[in-house]
């Protein structure tokens, strides 16, 4: 159908405006109601939203348009140019031929389409005889608009082969109008669509480029188009670029890489060619007025149909530990960027591996700067001083169950529930250091294998929390509704085991086996589970928010079931641990669920800072959390932490005593001494 189109529109010799709605129908052009002023000059009173026209400089032909925007008038569109049939062609080449009756000059000379029909019967071998004109040209809006539409007429109309001269004159006179000081410009062509009418014929043109045996390599400024032949018996086959964005810049490098599985699906000797185009990620954003800023060059392939699949590596244009990026390619219907074709592989601050699907709607990629990143020093200062807190408070609350625990577990419920929480704290601890550790590692192309590494320990360890979290409800659950003393002890131990860390052993193993082969495990821009493209992320969230219902409705049962059970029953002491459990769950659980609650919404919206800095805090101080309400406003543990306190002095009273008694033979009667 895009063939059938093309061969319309160069038979029917319709302007590239209308053309344009039907290959791209996705065109932002927009009628307005222009008023002309008198002269044909924007002057006078400027009333918001009113539009006026203005006559080019001498020299040119052609208007601009101008909108009054707070009393100030703005230009919107710009058609003035130099370029007509007239005087695009050098002086010796040209001869315009006869015209119809009738037929006024100036109309003439404004159909590109006519143009290029000329241009190919004067030049027919190689296009070249309008080159020079061409880039002696001003780059103004209406000059740009006239060389995209002649570039698109000569794409649509030759349907043959082109030969390796013909592309170098295409790429000439598109280098032209891709340089860099150009960009602004592009705002200003009425046709919105022009950035994208440009890509498709440069795509279109060299799609109909033939390689020899040969490698073709045509480099110019703003366009290099390299080809080359490749098969299933040819190694690797890779096409390297370096290019400046402009002239300011340095160069900045991107690569096509096409592997050995992939060329093994080539049944024969074909062609491949990868266009790189520095600039016109730029224009695209210029011409369409759209937010999205590419961060890398352009690079735009043709190859068999057989190649599914192609890697590619962009070096970053801005370049800082907090630009993250997102692999995109061109949809050539739709005129945008998406995120569909493309998943990253590996990032860092200085480039970005991707992995691409192309087709017949995709055939151009880059990397765009991440719309969700937030670079806030106050969150990474939050982070890492709450998760400092959360680690002293873990250990700190492992000691104290370390020096209280043959005091606070005498019964067998105090034991499992002590149980519980030594292994909630020690889960969450290991969970701050691998924390840590990935952050350390994240956004490294090089540290891929330890990124996996320290993701699957995080996920791990930090379900872990939550398993034990359940473990203590199931354990309520059980004493309460059936009776406690059926089972073993050493059953019930190596069932919260079993609860505590097989469970998350089998979830993060299966996650990691089953996303990790197709990429899709990590984040691109940090050591964490990926959430666009595999949804991998879900392994954790299911669970964690899953256990924080199951703990509350325990909660609730509890709470009915024990008001119940009368004071003087033979079950009062144990209920009575068991309701020490339940508060420590109904404060803790909801806590923990709160977290993560907000580590959603970080995800669902990615641009609120408020979300952000309170998953931060909620997160980084969950270790203080379990210090508090786990341990120290526990009664019987600060009571057994007194009465060791309170037998350490009894014990250094006595070694003050009996070194006393050895020196002088007179030791005074001990306080509290039985």
């Amino acid at each position: 159908m895009p063939r059938i189109l093309l061969m319309l529109c160069s038979v029917f010799l319709l302007p590239m405006e209308e053309s344009c709605t039907t290959l791209w129908p996705a065109t932002r052009k927009t009628k307005e109601k222009v008023t002309v002023r008198p002269h044909g000059v924007c002057d006078g009173v400027c009333v918001d939203n009113d539009h006026c026209l203005q006559p080019c400089p001498p020299g040119t032909e052609g208007s601009m348009g101008f909108t009054c925007r707070t009393k100030k008038w703005h230009k919107i569109n710009d058609t003035c140019h130099t370029l007509d049939a007239f005087n695009i062609f050098e002086e010796n080449s040209y001869s315009v031929g006869p015209f119809r009756e009738n037929t006024h000059v100036h109309v003439y000379a404004k159909k590109s389409e006519t143009i290029a029909g000329e241009l190919m019967r004067r030049c027919p071998a190689d296009l070249s005889c309008a080159i020079k004109n061409i880039q002696r040209s001003p780059r103004i809006p209406g000059n740009l608009a006239v060389i995209v539409q002649l570039l698109y007429n000569i794409s649509a109309a030759l349907t043959r082969h082109v030969d390796e001269a013909k592309m170098q004159s295409y790429s000439a006179m598109a280098n032209h109008i891709l340089n860099s000081k150009s960009v602004s410009n592009w705002t200003f062509i009425p046709d919105r669509n022009s950035s994208c009418v440009l890509l498709h014929s440069i795509n279109s043109f060299a799609g109909k480029l033939l390689v020899n045996q040969r490698p073709i390599n045509i480099s110019h400024v703003f366009i290099h188009t390299m080809g080359a032949i490749v098969s299933g018996d040819h190694p690797e086959r890779n096409f390297t670029f370096s290019m400046r964005v402009s002239d300011a810049s340095g160069f900045i490098s991107g690569r096509v890489l096409l592997g050995v599985e992939e060329l093994r699906r080539v049944p024969s000797p074909s062609q491949a060619v990868s266009i790189a185009l520095p600039t016109l990620g730029a224009i695209l954003e210029a011409s369409l007025l759209e937010n999205t800023t590419v961060n890398g060059l352009v690079l735009s392939v043709i190859l068999p149909k057989e190649l599914k699949r192609i890697s590619l590596i962009f070096e970053k244009i801005s370049k800082s530990e907090e630009t993250k990026s997102q692999c995109v390619g061109w949809h050539a219907l739709e005129s945008r960027w998406d995120r569909g074709p493309c998943q990253m592989l590996q990032e860092d601050s200085q480039q970005a591996a991707c992995k691409c699907r192309p087709s017949q709607l995709f055939t151009s990629f880059s990397i765009l700067m991440s719309p969700n990143t937030l670079a806030s020093p106050t969150l990474v200062y939050i982070t890492y001083i709450g998760l400092g807190i959360s680690i002293c408070s873990l250990v700190i609350c492992l000691t104290i169950e370390a020096v209280v625990w043959s005091q606070v577990t005498k019964t067998e419920i105090s034991y499992l529930r002590h149980l519980c929480i030594a292994n909630i704290a020690a889960t969450l601890l290991m969970a701050d250091v691998w924390f840590i550790v990935a952050s350390f590692l994240s956004g490294s192309l090089t540290h891929h294998d330890g990124c996996v590494a320290a993701t699957f320990f995080v996920h791990f360890f930090y379900l872990s929390v939550f398993f034990w979290m359940l473990a203590k409800a199931l354990l309520i659950l059980y004493g309460i509704l059936i009776v406690f003393h059926t089972l073993p002890k050493s059953f019930l131990v190596a069932s919260l085991f079993s609860v505590g860390y097989g469970c998350p052993l089998v979830i993060a193993f299966i996650t990691v086996a089953v996303t990790e082969p197709r990429k899709g495990y990590l984040r691109p821009e940090a050591c964490w589970l990926n959430w666009d493209l595999t949804k991998a992320l879900l392994a954790f969230v299911v669970p964690a928010l899953a256990i924080v219902v199951v703990n509350l409705v325990t909660v609730t049962l509890v709470v009915i079931r024990t008001q119940r059970v009368a004071v003087g029953s033979s079950m009062f002491q144990e209920v009575r641990a068991i309701v020490r459990i339940c508060k420590n769950i109904a404060i803790l659980t909801p806590l923990l669920g709160l977290t993560w609650g907000f580590g959603i919404a970080t995800v669902i919206d990615g641009h609120s800072m408020a979300f952000h800095i309170t998953f931060s805090l909620l997160n980084a101080f969950q270790g203080f959390f379990i210090l508090v309400f786990g341990t120290i406003l526990d009664p019987k543990i600060r009571e057994a932490l007194k009465e060791r306190v309170n037998s350490v002095k009894w014990v250094s009273r006595i070694s003050e005593c009996a070194s006393g008694a050895k020196n002088s033979g007179i030791c005074a009667p001990l306080p509290h001494c039985d």
